[in-house]
């Protein structure tokens, strides 16, 4: 998995094509007849890889990843970019233990690093330099402590109240705009040897955060490692007939599993997740157990949320809704009634 994005990729998530490659059927025959010029190698490839002829050459993953391939000079840094919601980060003002407290629990390699607040990034702290530097003064305190060569590292000499800063131990990271190709970060990540990009918004803000796992994965699919728990899906369908989806589903996931299309409303205007639509339609960020009243005769229950954003939502028709009390009476009590 990523270090620091959302669970919600797989490996057939294939960067949005445009309208030009879902040409007629006709323009690919004149095309071959040599009636039509073409455009390039990479619609013929593209093409190619897009019929639906079994070819024992190619199997369906390596046709995904070849298809994923051609189209990640469309991919923006945006598309692949963990939200600044998302982010975990750490202040310079950290102290060491809990640094390894946050290492523990945060399941990431990297940790970007920031002043007062997170508009204002100071670097990233890399696991490895920080027990390298855990290390070191073990080492220096069994030197001071005992006088053989075979003297064992003293982890009870090391001061763990030492603030980030001091310790040193930071490294630089890369600033990109949303927009910037991905291709251009990876080629500018590869040549820097730094993994990890803030993306920064047009007021110097941090916007969001890259990794180049984060890119690879546009490619190869998701990518987990041996410390990643299984992912739970984004929207699960209830026993009594209503879903339980993850405010941070797109709205391609809701019509997939409710079967309304979101993205037609005027709510859905340059929204891509559940949770935006739900904040954009409320007008604010909505509380904890407040209903929102949706389209489709559909009803948003907020079940988690917080002051920035709604994380968890119940959603149901209001048609097949079942009231409150309805849940709780039993049949006797209806008949009696």
């Amino acid at each position: 998995m990523n270090e620091d994005r959302s669970p919600n990729d797989r490996l057939a998530r294939t960067p949005a094509e445009p309208e030009a490659s879902h040409d007629h059927w006709y323009d690919r025959v004149l095309t071959r007849l040599g009636l039509k010029a073409r455009d390039s190698i990479r619609d013929d490839l593209e093409d190619a890889l897009s019929e639906t002829v079994e070819d024992a050459d190619f199997s369906p993953q390596e046709r995904a990843m070849l298809k994923n391939v051609l189209g990640f000079h469309r991919v923006r840094v945006e598309d692949a970019m963990v939200p600044r919601a998302d982010i975990v980060a750490v202040s310079a003002d950290t102290t060491l233990g809990e640094l390894l407290s946050l290492f523990r629990t945060a399941g990431h390699s990297r940790l970007p690093v920031y002043g007062e607040t997170l508009d204002d990034p100071k670097g990233m702290v890399h696991i490895r330099d920080f027990l390298d530097f855990i290390a070191m003064s073990a080492d220096a305190g069994a030197s001071e402590a005992g006088t053989g060569a075979d003297t064992l590292p003293s982890l009870g000499q090391i001061d763990l109240s030492k603030t980030l800063s001091e310790a040193n131990i930071l490294r630089p990271v890369l600033f990109v705009p949303r927009s910037m190709p991905a291709i251009d970060l990876l080629v500018r990540m590869q040549a820097t040897r730094t993994h990890m990009a803030l993306v920064i918004d047009e007021y110097g803000g941090t916007d969001g955060l890259v990794s180049i796992e984060d890119l690879v994965e546009m490619v190869v699919g998701d990518i987990e490692d041996e410390h990643d728990e299984d992912t739970a899906e984004m929207i699960v369908r209830a026993a009594d007939g209503s879903f339980i989806a993850d405010a941070r589903a797109s709205l391609d996931e809701v019509q997939e599993s409710l079967g309304v299309d979101l993205n037609g409303e005027d709510s859905a205007e340059d929204i891509d997740t559940l949770g935006g639509f739900i904040v954009t339609l409320a007008g604010r960020v909505p509380s904890r157990n407040e209903l929102i009243l949706g389209p489709a005769e559909l009803e948003f229950e907020v079940l988690d949320a917080d002051p920035r954003r709604v994380k968890r939502l119940r959603i149901s028709r209001r048609d097949v809704a079942i009231p409150p009390d309805a849940r709780s009476a039993s049949p006797e009590s209806a008949a009696a009634e």
